[in-house]
Formats: C-alpha cells, structure tokens, sequence
C-alpha cells in the first residue's frame, strides 16, 4: 500500500491525522555532521547515519554490498513515523562541509 494511503486506512490513526506537518515534497537539505535547520528531529535520528557516511567518502560502492541501493553515492531512507513516513533519498554531493562552530581543544 502506498505510504500516502497507509495513515488514512491504518485504524489506530487519530482523527483527522494527515501527512507529515514537519516536512514538504521537494523540500531540499544539505548536511555532514548536523541536522540542518528546520529539519524534524525525529526523522534526522533515523537517518543521520547514512547522511554521515555518504557526506564522509561512502560513495565509492553502494551501500550494504549493493543488495539494498544499486547506485553508489545514494541512500534511501524513511523517518520513523509508522503511520505517516516520509521518504528521503539522500545523495552524496562534491561540496566541501564546513564545521559551523569552533571545536574544544584541551
């Protein structure tokens, strides 16, 4: 069943549940190490993982032996919302990351 369909049929949905309200179709993010701003926390604890690997040279070979993703450099993922998942195909890209604060040293 189509996940767009699965929360309106899913009988433990409260009334009037609809799609994911933290995210939109299209919307575009780009992170390394960080959740991006305006990105779901919980969807970013279910994905993070990969966005890590592919933004730290995960790209030469398709993820898990290429018995999941065909194509090197790509992922595809889901947050953990059971009744109103949202899809996300994370893609590696040649933009350098930049750390966004100054690191401890001791």
């Amino acid at each position: 069943m189509p996940p767009y369909r699965l929360f309106r049929n899913f009988a433990y949905g409260a009334a009037g549940l609809t799609p994911c309200p933290m995210l939109r179709e299209g919307q575009v993010f780009y992170a390394d190490y960080a959740k991006p701003d305006g990105f779901c926390d919980e969807a970013w604890k279910a994905i993070y993982q990969y966005v890590f690997a592919l933004a730290h040279g995960a790209t030469k070979e398709p993820f898990y032996y290429g018995d999941w993703i065909s194509k090197p450099g790509i992922a595809i993922c889901s947050c953990n919302d059971g009744l109103r998942p949202v899809i996300f195909k994370l893609e590696a890209t040649d933009e350098e990351s930049q750390i966004g604060y100054i690191p401890v040293q001791d």
